[in-house]
């Protein structure tokens, strides 16, 4: 079943599940835990809206394809569409903030990267791409307050903060709208910070976000 976008009271949001744009190595520390140059504008990559999986349901991830790595991130919902929108346009258009992992088959991603081609088979397979529940947006939170965390059996694993982003947010949508038109129902990834590792098979997962939202999950086993 497709994933239907909604906010923490329950209400759907009104337009469909779209594309998932995301951005790499948004975090400095992150790039170089991953001997990864900083790089200098958004490397952006996409998900299927057929990656996306509820959050809050058991993780399925497809271990039999080697290690699959955990990245948390933060997860915006587009309200309007954004075609080379200013910053202040792009910061208007946000109706949501909620949480993602970005799942990797971390073995296959390095094999198609040694090789030179592309990886979207390490990241955009189904169930790539566990999704929260939104919180919605009445006004323009402080970005650099906005805190959240991933802990993986009781132990806090990731810590990321707006304050820390290479490209902050209203950059960073109103650069991706430059290359891709962002439509409602679109989910942008904003970057994952440091600490990422393999996902344990089994293991209890909780993550927050600044703001009230707070979700415990599990991966099969």
């Amino acid at each position: 079943m497709r994933f239907v976008p909604q906010f923490t009271d329950g209400q759907e949001f009104p337009h469909a599940l779209g594309k998932v744009v995301c951005v790499g190595r948004n975090y400095a520390d992150h790039a170089k835990e991953l001997d990864n140059p900083v790089p200098s504008e958004p490397l952006l990559f996409m998900k299927p809206a057929t990656s996306v999986v509820d959050l809050s349901k058991p993780l399925n991830p497809p271990f039999s394809r080697g290690d699959v790595h955990y990245e948390v991130e933060l997860a915006l919902l587009v309200g309007e569409t954004l075609t080379h929108a200013t910053q202040d346009e792009a910061e208007r258009a946000i109706a949501g903030i909620g949480l993602a992992m970005d799942l990797t088959l971390r073995d296959v991603q390095t094999k198609l990267k040694e090789k030179g081609h592309p990886w979207e088979i390490a990241k955009a397979f189904d169930g790539a791409c566990p999704l929260s529940s939104f919180l919605p947006l009445t006004r323009i939170p402080n970005w650099n307050a906005l805190a959240f965390t991933l802990e993986i059996d009781g132990e806090e694993r990731q810590h990321g903060e707006g304050a820390d982003m290479i490209f902050a947010i209203p950059t960073l949508v109103a650069e991706m709208s430059r290359h891709f038109t962002l439509e409602p129902g679109d989910v942008i990834l904003t970057g994952t910070p440091a600490g990422v590792g393999e996902l344990p098979r089994g293991a209890s997962l909780r993550l927050t976000l600044t703001g009230g939202l707070d979700i415990t999950t599990s991966v099969v086993e």
